[in-house]
């Protein structure tokens, strides 16, 4: 048996990671003691999500519990200009309830003009950042069926490279390999990391630009200038939310707490919290979160109307009755990922439906001989 790779984040686990809730809960309010004690200067982005509801009342509940001991906590909202009605009251309401303030950011770049400069998400940021790359390199797609039919796929990669100077991560993205050469199908990196998408996008190629730099616009350059004076940021990353938060990198290995590059210190408390462990912790402690949940029936707010969400459709019709203003903005800045996104969707299910099939007759003639 062939051995199976697993990332740091599962076998480099702290114990508590797999503590039942009350006692998990009770470990992570310990790490958030000692982290404001070595780092008092500390700031925590509160988003007025669900997780971010859970890390406010964890920090809060544990300043309380040393009764003036630990150091306030500097909360920030990104508001990134397309948020509904029910997130903005909640950040005022949430504030008011834990006697704090929660100072309102805004991007120097809109999510409009960050659209309209650059291009709208699709399907993930990886995705968006791979294909925007592709769109402005025009790189053909035909040099992954190169890379496919080359017997030796380390000197065709080496070949690519020369025949398209720096253009090594779109190669590696649209070939799906890595630097070497070496096929890489089935790590987040690579095209086909989405089924069937290579294929897809060579069929139906997008009538407009994709991009992801709306996030860097209205979030990280937000969260850069904003926290760049703190020793500490504490965010509300949880691994079990998936994509690149539960990948390792420089800055967010398997623990939750790490250095980063600019020696500030990044604490993230909810890291191993699963979303049994969520709701354990809101109904035991009441935690009510915002009409974005309790009325409107969201399981996740995030960015308003992101296509990167594959519910972003199915959560804007949520939202219509309540806030149509705002689903009417999403629409006119995202629409088009919306419907090329359907679109993949039904290439997908199209082609993976004649996959089954015809492994279904290979198998049936097999039998037959």
């Amino acid at each position: 048996m062939s051995e199976v790779y697993r990332s740091r984040v599962y076998t480099d686990r702290p114990a508590y990671a797999d503590f039942e809730a009350p006692a998990k809960f009770q470990a992570i309010m310990g790490i958030i003691a000692t982290r404001l004690r070595q780092h008092p200067k500390a700031i925590c982005s509160y988003s007025g999500g669900s997780d971010s509801d859970i890390m406010i009342d964890l920090i809060e509940r544990t300043r309380a519990m040393f009764d003036g001991q630990l150091p306030p906590v500097k909360y920030v909202f990104f508001n990134t200009g397309l948020e509904m009605k029910a997130i903005k009251d909640h950040v005022k309401e949430t504030a008011a309830k834990y006697g704090v303030e929660i100072e309102e950011c805004r991007p120097k770049v809109s999510i409009v003009q960050s659209a309209r400069t650059h291009g709208i998400p699709f399907v993930s940021k990886i995705m968006s950042a791979g294909l925007e790359e592709w769109q402005k390199k025009g790189i053909p797609l035909s040099i992954a069926e190169e890379y496919d039919q080359a017997e030796d796929k380390a000197a065709k990669r080496k070949e690519l490279k020369e025949r398209y100077p720096k253009c090594e991560s779109v190669i590696n993205f649209l070939c799906c390999c890595n630097s070497a050469g070496e096929p890489r199908p089935d790590i987040q990196l690579v095209i086909n990391s989405s089924k069937y998408m290579r294929d897809f996008i060579g069929e139906y190629p997008p009538d407009f630009c994709v991009s992801a730099k709306c996030c860097d616009y209205c979030k990280k350059q937000v969260a850069h200038r904003v926290q760049k004076d703190y020793e500490m940021i504490i965010t509300g990353e949880r691994r079990d939310e998936g994509g690149m938060r539960s990948v390792p990198r420089q800055d967010n290995t398997s623990l939750c707490f790490t250095e980063t590059a600019s020696g500030q210190y990044r604490l993230r408390p909810l890291y191993y919290v699963s979303d049994k462990d969520k709701a354990w912790y809101k109904e035991h402690y009441g935690i009510k979160y915002s009409d974005a949940y309790e009325v409107y029936g969201l399981t996740r707010t995030g960015c308003c109307g992101c296509p990167i969400s594959y519910k972003a459709v199915d959560d804007l019709e949520k939202i219509r009755p309540y806030e149509p203003n705002v689903v009417k903005a999403a629409w006119n800045i995202f629409g088009k990922s919306y419907v090329y996104r359907q679109k993949y969707n039904e290439y997908k299910a199209q082609r993976t439906a004649e996959a089954k099939e015809a492994a279904k007759t290979a198998k049936a003639e097999g039998d037959g001989k």
